[in-house]
Order: structure tokens, then C-alpha cells, then sequence
């Protein structure tokens, strides 16, 4: 039977933060055609999660219904139609969760509403976090949201079941008799009592108990063990914080620390006197050589003495003269060492004087600088205060700009006033007397003579003991009044803007506006004249010159007119660095070249000395060396000679390092350091006498409760506990064994499905693929196809044809389930994305017959695709 839905109401999910309600859906063929992003994918997932998400749920399936950054409940509403039966359910999510199902039987709410909806549709509860389409049923298979048609897929447990239920008549296998009905009806019931229908272990039932039990007891072994092992621990403890407690104050009682903070402290003025140090590791490095080299001319003496017993004779003469040509060359090479080092020492001392006069020239052009920068900065202090004075004054100018508002209102009321003038003089009477005008009165007063005079209202003319009354027409009165009224105005806007007339308020108003020129001249002259100056550490701006300006002393220092060359004190100290480098050259030339002669000196008078002994004395000779006071213990002495010549290496290497890199920081840091790290083992012993405290404290309340006792009492639980539990694992074990074999004989016996399957669904496909083979697997799922002979895995074919296929295949499983008479529609969104136009059409036309069994549903956003088909078409 089918599943119609009715209406969908959603409000706060995802996109859909106001209420959308969607009425009108038909029993056939429904499209909803709306541009991308409109929602269509979003109100197929609301679907899914009103009838397969529990509403208590909060895992991200769940969370990720409200929409992005708010935090209120989704609420899904869904009327719904199976066979003849209306139902209705509206479920909450997150906040203050609710649901509620009503259908023929009434209405139910919270668990016992969802167990109905999962009993009539047939589906079992989802506990994944993202949620599992094999979990939905029939209608998880069928309801397809956007790109997952795209590959065929074989339908979940559920539906597979469904569907092999229905065929297991056509088929005649023998795993749907009673007599199998009948065990696995039994066996069901035991398995539930261990299994849930997914798999898992039950988490209710004696099992569970057991399971309780025996966590609960190993708990209390453990907590029981961990008692006694802290307690044990606490002994450990206390022994290792009492030897660490001595071994600290054994280290605290060293006093090798405070004598290296006294060789620090005595440091501070070894660093003072770093170059006598250095001259007197110098002499003594030269003492050691001194004896090494002693030492080791003995040593090859002795050698040369024994090598010379057979050759002195021979060779004495030779020697001699060799050594005589020698003494004149060793002579003159220490004279050029020494003359070379006395010039070395002379250009180190250049050297040194070049760069303290380089210093001194730099300090001196940088002083210069500073006076100069201060003298410009006063200058343009003056200069800033004179352009700021201008500045108020045409700031002043500028604020007296009448608006043009009011300008044009006073010259709105020059025009009425010129109006007015006008139609006063076009509605008055003017009269004028001419002769003798005595006892002539005009409103009591004597009417001056040859005056024209204008009369706007009724006038009386005394003449003589007559009375002439003029009376002008009525519309010089309004006039007059209409002048008036615009004379007042004028005044009351003149007056506000304190000018006498219109020709005042518009000269007044052009020197605002050259003012306001002038004020954007001003400031940026202004900005113009205060730049940064990073000699002075001078920000830009008025202020900050200001401030300096401000901070200064008077200047009363004397201008340096000395002229200072950097330049040339560079060039000079780079000379000097040039003849150091040159000193230093033929200094150590002259001392390898006065090595190189007294190498070849110190073998030959060895020789000498051998071969001035003839070869019957040699052995004398060599006695003679080897009865030396000195001989005895040679290697010895050589070796210790060369161990101090090291040492006496390594404190010259140190005082030259004292010398120029000794820091009474650095020493001080070292110092802070050793008294820190005392501070540090004072504050650790006290911790430890601390925690030596606390286990005594511990062992003293824990010692006596007999916590060995109550460890054993709760392992001994702990066991018992465990071989009940494996007692019903063993159970569960043989129950779950039972029904996984009935299972593979019924999968066994499934394989025989894929026939009928295949026949179904080939009354689809043959009519898109003529001629075409479908191969299914043990799981209903499609492998392949073979089309002329030609077998191709569905993996390999293109994205529109896999597509085509799953949703043939979908229609086929969709008409077994109706056979069985379960709840069907069909619900595709975006569908057929890859379809070419020939295999489109035919795509429609069998939806369009699978809409007169089932209720199908169509989410695109291509009108033009499905313009043509007879549907009912729902808006958003």
C-alpha cells in the first residue's frame, strides 16, 4: 500500500527560520520545480528526521537541525496517509523535546509514540551520530536526497528481509516452513532476551544484570585493591619522601654552591681587573710552553743520542757549520719578531685612538644636528603660532555663512515686498495740491503742497467748513496689508541674522566663503610646517611641536664651529684597521718564519751534541742524559707538563674572555640564580615535610581498617560474578550461534532471490537497456551488466547510467515491498542530473507509471526537464 503525505510543516529548521507549511501534495506524481538553494534538499531531510529521528536525540544528526548560530528549537509537522488510515505526527528537537503521534488508535506521545511510528513503518532505532539511511526501512531506500542515486547500491537488512519474505513462496525453499518458523520463533525469543535486533548486546534483561554485577564487583575489587594499594603506596611514599627529605638537606648542607656564589661575588672584582688577569695567565701559559718545550727537547735528545752513536762522527763538522750559519738567521729573526710586534702594537694603539676620535666626531655632528633640528623647530613654532592666529580669525569668518536657506528666504521676501510695493501703488489714489492750501487738513494734519501723496484707505479732506472724502478701491487696503506683513518678515530674518538688507547678508556671506578658503590654506600650511622629525623623537602635528617647543630649555649652549668630518675620521679608522691587518700579517710571518729557523736549530744541536762524542763515547753521551736528575719520570713529567700547559691554555682562553666579555649582570644572574635555587630547596624541604605529614596521617587513619580483608572479600565477589557472567555469555554466545546459522541458511537459501529479483527489475531496465542482463549479488545488490555478450561492474559505467539504474532498481524493490503491502513512496531529489534527453524522457515516463501504484515525489530545480509531465506541482 502506498504512503501519501499530505502536508509538511517545518519551522526553525536549518535555512527555514519562519514557519513554511507545504499543502496539496496528490496521490500520483508531485514536482516541486524551485531555483537552487530555495530549500527542496532541506525539506526532504526535515521529513526524514520527523519519522526516523528520535526527538530526544542530541547527537550531531540532531544538532545540526537548527539553524547556523541559533539557538531554538527545530519543529517538524507531517499528515500523512497509509492506505485508509490518516495519521499525523509533529515532533520538537533539542529544546524541550517533544513528540506526538495520533492515527486511528489515538494519539501517543514520547516513547510510546516513536515505538508506533517505528512499528508502522516498520524501521528500528538509529544510534549513529550522522544518522544511517540502512535503518530506516523501505523508506530510507526510497526517499533518495540530492547525489545519492549517483552510484547502486544494495538495499540495508531491512528491506532485504522484506523482500525475501516475499519470495520465499515463488521460490519453495524450505526455510519458510513451520517447522523453521517454529525455531526461529524461539530462538528470536531468546535472542532478545541477550540481542538487540541490530547486533549488539542487550542493554536491559539479566544479562545487563550480570553484566552490572560483575562490573559492580570488579569496581569494588578494584576500588577495594586501589584502597589498599594507596595504602601501600602511602608506606612507599612516606620512605621515598623521607630518603628524598635527606638527600635535599644533605644537598642544602653543601656549601659548594656558596662558594661558587662567593667566586661570583669575588668575581664582580676579578672583572675589574680583567687585564692584569689577562697578563698574568699570558706569563704563566709562557711558563708552562716554556717547561713543555724544556721537556720535550730533553726527550728528543735522548732520542737524537741513541739515533747519533753511528753517524756523530761523520756529521759533526757539518753541523757545526750548519749551526753557525744558523745563530746569524735566529738572531735575525727574533729581532724582526720583536720589531714587528712593537709596530703591531703601535697600529692597535692607532687603531683604538681613530675610533675614539670617530666616536667623538659622531657625537659631536649628532649634537650639531640636534641644535640645528631644535633652532627649526622654534622657528616653525613661531611661524605656527603667527598661521593658527590667522586661522581663528578666518574660522571666524567662515562660521558667520548665512545659510542658503535663509538667504534664499531673504530674497523670497525682497521679492514680496517689491510685489506688494507694486500692487500697493496699482490699488491706491495718489493726490496732489497745487496753490493755496490754506484751511486744507487731510486726517486732521495740513497737507503739505506739491507732494503727491498715495491714499490706500478712506481719507476726509477738510475744505474750508466742507469735508471731500476719497474713498480707493478695497484691494489697495489688502495691499497695503500684504506690505506690511512682508516688510515684518524681512525685518524679524534680518534681525535674526544681525543684517541691515539683503545686499549686507550676501557681501557677508562671500567673505565667509573666501574665509573658508582661507581656512583649508591655513591648515594645510599648517600641516605643511609640522612634520615628524625623528631626531627629535617629534611626532607630526601642531601639538606635539607644541609640547616640544614647550619642554625646552633656553638655549644657552655654544654653537660648535669647528668643522667635524665623519667622512674622514671613517676614512682614518679604516686606514688604521687596514695597517692592524697589515701588523698582524708580518707579525705572525716573522714568528713562522723564526719558528721555521729554530726548528731547524733544536734537531741539529741535538745532532751536534751527539756527534760531538765520538761513537765510543755515544753510550757515555746517553748515560749521561738519562742520568739527569730531570730524566727520571720524563713521559711523566711530560705529560703533566702538557696537562698544565692545557690548563694554563684554557685560563689564559678564560681571562681573555673576563676581559672583554665579563658582565656584572651575567654575574649577578648567576648569583640570583644560586640564591633561587636555595630558596628553591628550603621551599622543597618544607613540601616534603609536608608530605611526609600526610602519610603518616594516612597510614595512621587507613592502617586500621583491614583493608586486605575487605580486598580479598571483594575479589573474591569480583570472581563470582565473572563466572556468572560468562555462564550467560556462553548463553548468548550459543543463541547468537543458533540464529547466525539459521541466518546462513537462510541467506543460502536468499541466493535463490536473485532470480525473481533480477526478473522484476528487468521489467524496468529492458525498456531503457533492450537485450540487457542484470547480475545481482547475495545481498540484492547490483554487480552488473551484460549487454551483447559484454559484462561491465555498475563502478565502471558513467555517472548518468549508474544513476538510471539505481533508480530502476529502487522501483523494483519499491513494487515487492507494495506486494507485501508495506508503506511506499517515492521521493527523489534532484534526480536524473547526467540523463541525456532520449533516456531522460523515458526516465519520466516510467516514473510517471510507477506514480499510478505509489506516491512519488520530484525536488528539482529544472522546469524545463518536467514542464511536460501531468503532475501536481507544489510551491514553496
Amino acid at each position: 500500500m502506498s504512503l501519501q503525505l499530505r502536508r509538511i510543516s517545518l519551522n526553525n529548521f536549518r535555512k527555514f527560520r519562519e514557519p513554511l507549511t507545504i499543502e496539496g501534495l496528490g496521490e500520483g506524481l508531485n514536482i516541486i520545480i524551485e531555483p537552487n538553494e530555495s530549500g527542496k534538499s532541506t525539506i526532504l531531510e526535515a521529513l526524514r528526521a520527523a519519522f526516523f529521528v528520535r526527538h530526544a536525540t542530541k547527537n550531531q544528526l540532531a544538532q545540526s537541525f537548527a539553524p547556523y548560530g541559533e539557538a531554538v528549537a527545530p519543529e517538524i509537522e507531517v499528515s500523512f496517509d497509509i492506505g485508509a488510515d490518516s495519521w499525523k505526527i509533529a515532533k520538537r528537537f533539542l529544546k524541550s523535546p517533544q513528540v506526538e503521534v495520533t492515527g486511528p488508535q489515538g494519539r501517543a506521545q514520547g516513547e510510546e509514540a516513536e515505538n508506533r511510528l517505528q512499528a508502522l513503518l516498520g524501521f528500528v532505532k538509529d544510534s549513529s551520530q550522522r544518522g544511517d539511511p540502512a535503518t530506516y526501512g523501505a523508506l530510507g531506500m526510497l526517499w533518495v536526497p540530492q547525489a545519492q542515486a549517483l552510484e547502486v547500491t544494495a538495499p540495508g537488512n531491512i528491506v532485504r528481509n522484506s523482500i525475501q519474505a516475499t519470495l520465499e513462496a515463488e521460490v519453495g525453499t524450505i526455510v519458510g516452513g513451520a517447522a523453521y518458523e517454529r525455531v526461529r520463533k524461539r530462538i528470536d525469543e531468546q535472542y532478545e532476551l541477550y540481542w538487540t535486533p541490530g547486533g549488539k548486546a542487550q542493554s536491559k534483561g539479566r544479562w545487563q544484570a550480570a553484566r552490572d554485577r560483575d562490573q559492580q564487583a570488579r569496581q569494588a575489587a578494584a576500588d577495594a585493591t586501589t584502597r589498599l594499594d594507596a595504602l601501600e603506596k602511602s608506606f612507599c611514599d612516606l620512605e621515598t619522601a623521607r630518603g628524598r627529605l635527606k638527600v635535599l638537606e644533605r644537598e642544602l648542607a653543601d656549601e659548594t654552591e656558596l662558594e661558587q656564589r662567593a667566586d661570583l661575588v669575588q668575581a664582580l672584582e676579578v672583572a675589574k681587573a680583567a687585564a692584569q688577569i689577562l697578563e698574568t695567565r699570558k706569563a704563566e701559559h709562557e711558563n708552562f710552553s716554556t717547561n713543555l718545550d724544556r721537556l720535550e727537547d730533553l726527550h728528543a735528545q735522548h732520542e737524537a743520542a741513541r739515533a747519533a752513536l753511528m753517524a756523530a762522527s761523520a756529521t759533526f763538522a757539518a753541523i757545526t757549520a750548519n749551526r753557525e750559519q744558523l745563530t746569524g738567521q735566529l738572531e735575525a729573526g727574533r729581532t724582526k719578531v720583536t720589531e714587528a710586534k712593537a709596530a703591531l702594537d703601535q697600529a692597535r694603539n692607532d687603531r683604538a685612538a681613530a675610533r675614539q676620535s670617530l666616536v667623538e666626531g659622531e657625537g659631536r655632528v649628532a649634537l650639531r644636528q640636534r641644535r640645528a633640528a631644535i633652532a627649526d623647530a622654534r622657528q616653525r613654532h613661531t611661524e605656527l603660532l603667527n598661521l593658527e592666529q590667522q586661522l581663528g580669525d578666518a574660522r571666524i569668518d567662515a562660521e558667520r555663512l548665512i545659510p542658503a536657506e535663509a538667504v534664499a528666504r531673504l530674497e523670497a521676501n525682497d521679492r514680496a515686498i517689491a510685489e506688494a510695493r507694486a500692487g500697493v501703488n496699482a490699488g491706491a489714489t495718489s493726490i496732489e495740491l497745487i496753490g493755496d492750501i490754506a484751511d486744507i487738513t487731510i486726517g486732521g494734519e495740513p497737507l503739505t503742497p506739491n507732494i503727491p501723496r498715495t491714499l490706500t484707505g478712506e481719507t476726509q479732506i477738510a475744505l474750508g467748513g466742507g469735508i471731500l472724502v476719497i474713498r480707493p478701491p478695497a484691494t489697495a487696503a489688502s495691499a497695503e496689508a500684504s506690505l506690511a506683513a512682508a516688510f515684518e518678515r524681512q525685518a524679524l530674518e534680518l534681525a535674526e541674522w544681525d543684517v541691515v538688507d539683503l545686499a549686507a547678508a550676501r557681501t557677508r556671506n562671500d567673505t565667509a566663503r573666501d574665509a573658508q578658503g582661507t581656512v583649508q590654506v591655513l591648515e594645510s600650511k599648517i600641516a605643511g610646517l609640522t612634520p615628524a622629525q625623528p631626531l627629535l623623537d617629534l611626532a607630526a602635528g601642531p601639538d606635539a611641536l607644541k609640547l616640544l617647543v614647550a619642554s625646552l630649555a633656553p638655549d644657552s649652549a655654544t654653537p660648535d664651529d669647528d668643522a667635524i668630518s665623519v667622512d674622514q675620521l671613517t676614512r682614518r679608522l679604516e686606514e688604521t684597521e687596514t695597517a692592524v691587518v697589515r701588523a698582524e700579517t708580518m707579525h705572525d710571518q716573522a714568528v713562522k718564519d723564526l719558528r721555521e729557523i729554530e726548528d731547524k736549530d733544536r734537531p741539529l744541536a741535538a745532532e751536534q751534541a751527539g756527534a760531538e762524542r765520538d761513537q765510543t763515547n755515544a753510550s757515555d753521551r746517553v748515560a749521561q742524559i738519562e742520568g739527569r736528575p730531570d730524566f727520571t719520570g720524563l713521559a711523566d713529567a711530560i705529560v703533566k707538563a702538557r696537562e698544565d700547559a692545557a690548563q694554563a691554555a684554557v685560563k689564559l682562553a678564560e681571562a681573555k674572555r673576563d676581559a672583554t666579555a665579563h658582565d656584572v649582570q651575567v654575574i649577578n644572574r648567576k648569583i640570583d640564580t644560586i640564591d633561587s635555587r636555595a630558596k628553591a630547596g628550603q621551599t622543597r624541604r618544607s613540601d616534603l615535610e609536608k608530605d611526609i605529614a600526610r602519610f603518616e596521617a594516612i597510614i595512621e587513619s587507613e592502617g586500621g581498617k583491614g583493608l586486605a580483608s575487605v580486598a580479598a572479600a571483594a575479589a573474591e565477589e569480583a570472581d563470582a560474578a565473572t563466572q556468572a557472567l560468562v555462564r550467560l555469555d556462553e548463553e548468548a554466545a550459543t543463541i547468537k550461534l543458533l540464529k547466525d546459522v539459521l541466518d546462513e541458511a537462510r541467506a543460502e537459501a536468499a541466493r535463490t532471490f536473485v532470480g525473481p529479483v533480477a526478473q522484476r527489475a528487468r521489467v524496468h531496465v529492458e525498456r531503457l537497456f533492450p537485450g540487457a542482463e542484470l547480475n545481482f549479488d547475495a545481498e540484492l545488490g547490483l554487480t552488473s551488466v551484460t549487454r551483447s555478450g559484454l559484462s561491465e561492474v555498475c563502478g565502471t559505467l558513467s555517472k548518468g547510467t549508474q544513476e538510471q539504474l539505481a533508480v530502476l532498481t529502487r522501483l523494483a524493490f519499491a513494487d515487492m515491498l507494495l506486494e507485501q503491502g508495506m508503506p511506499v513512496s517515492l521521493i527523489l531529489d534532484d534526480p536524473l542530473v547526467y540523463s541525456d534527453d532520449g533516456r531522460l524522457d523515458l526516465m519520466t515516463e516510467i516514473l510517471e507509471e510507477a506514480s499510478q501504484r505509489m506516491q512519488v515525489i520530484l525536488l528539482t530545480c529544472r522546469d524545463r526537464a518536467f514542464r511536460h509531465l501531468a503532475a501536481t506541482r507544489v510551491q514553496l
